[in-house]
């Protein structure tokens, strides 16, 4: 007789002590970590575990019994469902500290390296209405309540963000509060059209339906980028929607693009782009700077954040005008451009062809003569014979995805020892990794963290690593 499935604990009033990676909170039972998601440090509550492992447990709180005297009353009514904004129940310096200690957990445990004082945590000036760019799924598969299953009219159809865990459920979103406005009219004024005149949603599960994705982006200039990614190449269909768009908000959508993705995933990186209505591109300002940002550009989605960012990685590099600087991962060439009035030459490197395009147009525009930009993986274009291409750079700066540095990319900075890095991260741990392998020859100077990203997880850190005289 086969034994049963072993019963989850189940853990009666029990107090949450800290914060935790990726939004959660802790509690410890048993000499055991347990993590907790939407509760917050002086919740008494009772969990039940649904996950259990040797060392820790997952659980979700069933019951409270007292609110901890620092929670906040969630602003959002898609708070605790659609797995954006965890923290919004959590005072925004509350958060900063968490956030703070996150980047000094990371690089003391993971990286192993010698610290300075790490410099406070520079807080987000808006905490609402932040970002630039939002991407929204439409679906035929909405995620609905319990009160919804049991009804007998179900509209199945949503506008919104997936669900955590689940790839093909999205929850309806009424009000967003990242996005400044005309966001979150556009998104309602769509899906009301789309509605009304029986276009369908696409159904992840089976690959069809005409609506499939919609991207929103804005820029603290007033300008407002709308692509419509549709899932079928109905022309007539097509050409309805976009026309109700261009009617509908001719004086605010400044660049009314569509796409047509037929792939099995999402991305369109790899998609033609058509131009509807108005310009290919929005822009972006910094001290007097402009920045081209296209349909597939990569910028950062905390405008006025990106700049503080920008500045301390300036800050960082102490460039006199005599310096040759390597700016990796240039994206969009945002750094490279903003540093490039302050050095001899800064010569930019990234994966993404668009981007480099876009790149060299943002220099064009700035009349910036001393910056050129490479295309390519970084492991392959960052070598030797680059460098000695190129010259040895003096400045590397550095602002790699959330996996970090390839590996043979360190080994080459290693093997160009420039008298500075300035390594900008969205991902503290991984960061933390690549640190230690360059403790040999570096040593860490300066920690910044930013928060880049209000009432989540994420913070950004950057570090100055000073050549050590072997």
């Amino acid at each position: 007789m086969g034994r049963g499935k072993k019963k989850k604990p189940f853990i009666e009033k029990i107090e949450i002590t800290g914060v935790a990676a990726e939004g959660k909170a802790i509690a410890k039972y048993n000499d055991q970590v347990v993590f907790v998601p939407y509760v917050v440090p002086g919740d008494v509550v009772d969990l039940q575990v649904i996950k259990k492992r040797k060392n820790y447990m997952e659980a979700r709180a069933v019951q409270f019994y007292e609110y901890s005297a620092i929670r906040e009353k969630a602003f959002c009514s898609h708070y605790g469902v659609c797995g954006g904004c965890k923290w919004q129940i959590l005072p925004y310096n509350e958060q900063l500290k968490f956030k703070h200690q996150q980047v000094v957990d990371s690089l003391t445990r993971i990286g192993k390296v010698e610290l300075p004082e790490i410099d406070t945590i520079l807080g987000s000036e808006h905490t609402q209405y932040y970002r630039n760019k939002l991407e929204y799924t439409f679906s035929s598969h909405r995620w609905l309540t319990k009160e919804e299953m049991d009804s007998e009219q179900k509209d199945m159809d949503a506008l919104g963000f997936h669900i955590p865990g689940l790839f093909d459920k999205i929850v309806d979103i009424e009000h967003c509060y990242l996005q400044p406005e005309p966001s979150n009219k556009i998104r309602l004024a769509i899906k009301g059209f789309a509605k009304q005149n029986g276009f369908t949603f696409y159904s992840q599960r089976n690959n069809v339906g005409l609506l499939r994705n919609l991207v929103i982006r804005t820029s603290t200039t007033g300008e407002v980028m709308v692509i419509v990614i549709f899932g079928e190449n109905n022309i007539e269909h097509i050409e309805k929607v976009m026309q109700f768009l261009k009617n509908e908000f001719n004086k605010q959508i400044t660049s009314l693009n569509y796409i047509i993705n037929l792939k099995l995933n999402d991305s369109f990186i790899d998609q033609d782009v058509h131009l509807y209505n108005g310009n290919d591109c929005i822009y972006e300002e910094m001290e007097g700077l402009k920045f081209k940002i296209g349909p597939k550009s990569f910028y950062q989605t905390n405008s006025t954040q990106a700049y503080k960012l920008y500045s301390i990685v300036r800050d960082f590099a102490q460039l006199s005008g005599n310096e040759l600087v390597y700016d990796l991962y240039t994206g969009t060439g945002t750094i490279a451009c903003f540093v490039s009035k302050k050095c001899k030459t800064v010569i930019g490197i990234e994966y993404v062809e668009d981007a480099i395009k876009d790149a060299v147009q943002n220099a064009k525009i700035n009349n910036i003569d001393n910056a050129s930009f490479y295309a390519g993986d970084m492991k392959d274009v960052l070598n030797k014979e680059f460098i000695e291409k190129n010259g040895t750079p003096d400045v590397i700066i550095t602002d790699p995805p959330r996996a970090g540095m390839h590996t043979s990319v360190i080994d080459t900075i290693l093997f160009c020892k420039p008298k500075k890095i300035v390594y900008v991260s969205c991902n503290p741990a991984t960061q933390a990794r690549d640190l230690e392998l360059l403790d040999a020859m570096y040593k860490v100077a300066r920690v910044q963290p930013v928060d880049m990203f209000p009432h989540t997880h994420h913070v950004e850190n950057v570090v100055l690593l000073n050549l050590i005289d072997l």
